[in-house]
């Protein structure tokens, strides 16, 4: 049986272009300092139910995630990053869900993030990492 495979995702619908600008600007999540990097800056950010699935296939809660990027950003750690192919969907009740493909140096990985647009602003409330393998 063929596997139908896709390389880039569809083309964003016009009417949610500000939307995915606007989600753009603030990923990859957690790498963008100009948002804040204290303790407030962080729950702001994240939707208190918000969990994460990283690459290794492991889950994360609000917490945890919360107390490695504070380590990480009173560490001073960056790491080189570009995205690309981005795609926003809508999925209602002022809620996105945003795929793009992140690239690290050689590790390269298919990210999605849903977002709230909550009244103090934009919420994270799950993020999950593939990486992308040959």
């Amino acid at each position: 049986m063929a596997v139908d495979s896709v390389e880039t995702p569809p083309a964003t619908q016009p009417a949610l272009l500000t939307v995915q600008a606007e989600l753009q600007e603030r990923e990859p999540i957690f790498h963008r300092p100009e948002l804040g990097t204290s303790a407030e800056d962080l729950e702001q950010q994240m939707a208190p139910d918000f969990w994460e699935v990283g690459a290794s296939g492991r889950c994360y809660s609000r917490h945890y995630v919360k107390d490695v990027l504070l380590r990480r950003y009173a560490a001073g750690e960056d790491d080189p990053w570009e995205t690309s192919n981005f795609h926003c969907r809508d999925l209602g009740s002022s809620t996105y869900l945003l795929t793009y493909t992140l690239r690290q140096d050689r590790r390269l990985t298919r990210r999605v993030t849903a977002w709230r647009r909550a009244e103090t602003g934009w919420q994270v409330l799950y993020h999950q990492g593939t990486i992308v393998t040959e």
